[in-house]
């Protein structure tokens, strides 16, 4: 995710052109070596790393930062020849099950068993649970956790006579957004990712098909895209953001939404939890200004995605032992309360620990967002996340390693129909093609 003013454009210059540097010193033999996405919260650690970690340990460090599609093709390719060129990396819980069966990953259970400071009972339990491979053991610790919630404009809310449900449903945010269309010159009702993308556009809209009762794939891996529900719930999210929201909705992504409520140009953003640290940074023109609520929901209790960017050990690691020191060090209490004095509170990477949600200098910079961002994280469930069994885990995704492609494909047909060039029958006729062709392999 990405932060307002100098971080963003630091973030921008890092991801125009890669970057390796030293967090702590020249490359020696015991160096670690940590590949790891260009997000905001990795870049500050990158910056902590030497006058903190190195210094007390010794252990220097050497990190690798790629912007997102880029980091996770060179994990992939790197884990996968288990050459032990890089000893860390971050992944998601979309991949941890995947590598874990492939066996690239060393299961971190027996370093957590010796290590009482790392305080496993205190990591938030839908990220356990999603970062635990099919034979029970963890396989990464995350840095940071999000799910989904709604925000909006309680000023405007106000100005219009609005009430804002304390959990919405999708037909209650539908007429909202309807009535703050125009509220203000320029400003549409919500704000919704239309930009192609398994992580981009399909992740909120998956939450929807969701709590409609839709499904991607059946128990029995029968594709599910053209259903009555999974049909429902599309037309539901393209007619919304058509006829609500922002201009170019096909081509706004996470970053295009967020500058627009922060902007003034929306009133209601359906999305990350992480994205309210930038809302609420002391340089935003809306802080103090923003209300947040649940997922909606149709037919489930609870409907916000779970993601993490969590620490993973190469399998081919030569320096196990070094390398789960930055692990739970990373993970750790400790470097919380180390941003949270060197960097402020608000910039903490939240949402993975209970003991972050008691802590009072915390919940004085995160008052706005933290009570319903800890509650959509331990709703979340990625193992039964709508109304039927599905045969993978995943709320926001899929978890098989063919939806990376199958996910982005969809969203393109998808986008298609919100920039108004095929009906969402089109889209979706196309979709359950493809989605059936690899339905049909896991049948077999």
């Amino acid at each position: 995710m990405r932060r307002a003013g100098a971080i963003a454009a630091a973030v921008l210059l890092v991801a125009g052109c890669g970057y390796t540097g030293a967090g702590g010193g020249s490359s020696g033999p015991g160096t670690l070596h940590v590949l790891m996405v260009n997000n905001p919260q990795m870049m500050e650690l990158r910056r902590l790393t030497r006058d903190h970690f190195t210094r007390e340990t010794g252990i220097a460090v050497e990190f690798t930062v790629l912007p997102e599609n880029d980091v996770r093709d060179k994990i992939s390719q790197d884990f996968a020849n288990q050459a032990g060129q890089y000893d860390i990396a971050t992944i998601s819980n979309y991949e941890v099950p995947i590598y874990a069966r492939n066996q690239w990953l060393r299961p971190l259970d027996d370093y957590i068993a010796k290590d009482t400071p790392f305080d496993r009972k205190d990591i938030l339990q839908p990220l356990t649970t999603s970062l635990t491979a099919e034979d029970g053991k963890l396989y990464a610790a995350p840095f940071y956790g999000e799910s989904s919630f709604l925000m909006y404009r309680k000023d405007v809310f106000a100005e219009k006579g609005l009430t804002m449900p304390r959990k919405p449903t999708w037909r209650e945010v539908a007429g909202l957004a309807e009535r703050a269309d125009g509220a203000r010159d320029g400003m549409k009702g919500i704000c919704l990712r239309g930009l192609p993308g398994w992580g981009e556009m399909i992740a909120p809209l998956t939450t929807v098909v969701n709590t409609m009762g839709g499904t991607w794939f059946d128990e029995d891996w029968r594709a599910r895209l053209t259903s009555p529900e999974f049909t429902r719930a599309t037309a539901f999210y393209v007619g919304l953001v058509r006829e609500h929201g922002q201009a170019g909705a096909a081509q706004s992504g996470y970053a295009e939404c967020l500058n627009s409520l922060i902007q003034g140009r929306t009133a209601m953003w359906y999305d990350a939890t992480a994205a309210a640290g930038s809302l609420e940074a002391e340089d935003s023109p809306v802080r103090g200004k923003i209300g947040y609520v649940p997922a909606p929901v149709e037919r489930t209790d609870a409907s916000g995605w779970l993601y993490t960017w969590a620490w993973a050990m190469q399998k081919a690691s030569p320096n196990p032992g070094s390398a789960w020191r930055f692990i739970s060090w990373a993970a750790g209490k400790e470097y919380e309360e180390l941003v949270g004095a060197e960097l402020g509170w608000a910039r903490v990477p939240a949402g993975k620990r209970a003991s972050t949600y008691r802590n009072p200098a915390y919940l004085r910079e995160a008052a706005a967002f933290a009570a319903v961002t800890r509650g959509a994280i331990e709703s979340a469930d990625p193992r039964n996340p709508g109304t039927q069994p599905r045969p993978a885990p995943g709320v926001q995704f899929v978890g098989i390693p063919e939806f990376t492609d199958l996910g982005t494909r969809v969203s393109r047909e998808i986008s298609a129909a919100i920039a108004g060039r095929q009906s969402v029958g089109e889209a979706l006729r196309t979709s359950q093609e493809l989605a059936e062709k690899v339905a049909e392999g896991y049948r077999r």
